[in-house]
C-alpha cells in the first residue's frame, strides 16, 4: 500500500511538473493559430484556426534569410569552438606542464567575466578590421576556443582513464594521434554536449547579432530578426508567435534526435576534478 501512495505522490509530481512546463509552449502554439483579433483577449481556443500565419510570416519577413544567416553562424561557430576547444581541453587534462594550473585559472576567470566588460575594445578591433555589420566578429573568435567549453571538455576528459593514453603513446603515437586516435572516440558523448550548448547559444544569441549587424539586415540571424519582427508587427501576435514557433524548430529536433548523447555527455561530466 505504502509503495503505491509512493509511485502514485511521484507520477502525480512529475505530471504537474510536466504541465507547467508544456503549457507555455501550448500557450504560444495556440497563440499562433489566433487572428489579430483574438490575441490578448480572454480566448484560450482559436476560432477559427488560423493555419495561414505561418505562411504570412514568410511574406511579412525575410525569414529564410535570417535562419540562413542563423545556420551558418552556430554550425561555424560550433565547429571552430571544437577544432580549437578540443586540443586544449585535451592537454589541460591530460598533460602535466609547469603552469597549467595558472591556465587553467584563466580560463575559469575568462567564463565568469560578463562578455559586456569587453565589449567596447573588441567592437573597436572588429570595426578597424572592417568587419562589422557581419557576423565574422561572432564566428571567428571561436577559432580561439571558448571558455565553457574547454572547462566542460576538460572535465570529461578526466574521467577517460589515462592508462588508453599511456598505451597509446607506448605503440609509438604522438600527442596529436592519442587525441585522435583514443581520446576523442571515448569522448564523442562530452564532445556532443559541448557542440549541443554551442550550437544552442548562438542560434539563440541576441545580444551579439544587436552589437554588430543591426546596420545590416542582410546580416540578421533569426533570433535578432524576431526581435525586430516583434517590434514591427506588434499588434499581431498571432504572427508573431507563429515565427516564434517556426524559431524553435530546429533547437526542438536537435535536442530530440540528440537527447541520449547530451544526457550521457552531461552525466558524465564532472565525475572528476
Amino acid at each position: 500500500m505504502r509503495r503505491t501512495l509512493y509511485w502514485i505522490g511521484e507520477n502525480a509530481i512529475l505530471l504537474a511538473l510536466a504541465i507547467m512546463f508544456v503549457s507555455p509552449i501550448i500557450f504560444v502554439f495556440l497563440t499562433s493559430l489566433m487572428s489579430s483579433d483574438q490575441t490578448l483577449t480572454a480566448a484560450l481556443w482559436p476560432q477559427p484556426f488560423e493555419w495561414s500565419n505561418y505562411t504570412t510570416v514568410f511574406t511579412e519577413a525575410p525569414l529564410v534569410r535570417w535562419f540562413t544567416n542563423s545556420a551558418i553562424y552556430a554550425i561555424l561557430a560550433t565547429v571552430f569552438m571544437l577544432v580549437s576547444s578540443v586540443p586544449a581541453a585535451y592537454v589541460l587534462a591530460k598533460i602535466k606542464f609547469r603552469l597549467s594550473n595558472v591556465v587553467f585559472t584563466a580560463i575559469i576567470i575568462a567564463m565568469l567575466l560578463p562578455p559586456q566588460v569587453t565589449a567596447i575594445p573588441i567592437y573597436v578591433m572588429w570595426s578597424d578590421l572592417g568587419l562589422t555589420g557581419s557576423l565574422w566578429p561572432l564566428i571567428l573568435p571561436n577559432l580561439l576556443g571558448d571558455a565553457f567549453s574547454i572547462f566542460l571538455l576538460r572535465q570529461f576528459f578526466l574521467t577517460i582513464p589515462s592508462e588508453y593514453a599511456d598505451a597509446a603513446r607506448i605503440d609509438g603515437n604522438g600527442e596529436f594521434g592519442v587525441l585522435t586516435r583514443i581520446m576523442v572516440p571515448m569522448a564523442k558523448p562530452g564532445i556532443a554536449a559541448t557542440g549541443i550548448f554551442m550550437f544552442f547559444h548562438s542560434w539563440n544569441d541576441y545580444f551579439g547579432p544587436l552589437l554588430y549587424t543591426s546596420e545590416n539586415q542582410d546580416a540578421w540571424p533569426v533570433a535578432y530578426g524576431l526581435a525586430s519582427f516583434r517590434g514591427i508587427h506588434g499588434t499581431d501576435w498571432g504572427l508573431t508567435m507563429a515565427m516564434t514557433m517556426l524559431v524553435t524548430v530546429p533547437v526542438v529536433l536537435i535536442f530530440f534526435f540528440a537527447q541520449r548523447v547530451f544526457v550521457e555527455g552531461i552525466t558524465l561530466t564532472g565525475v572528476k576534478g
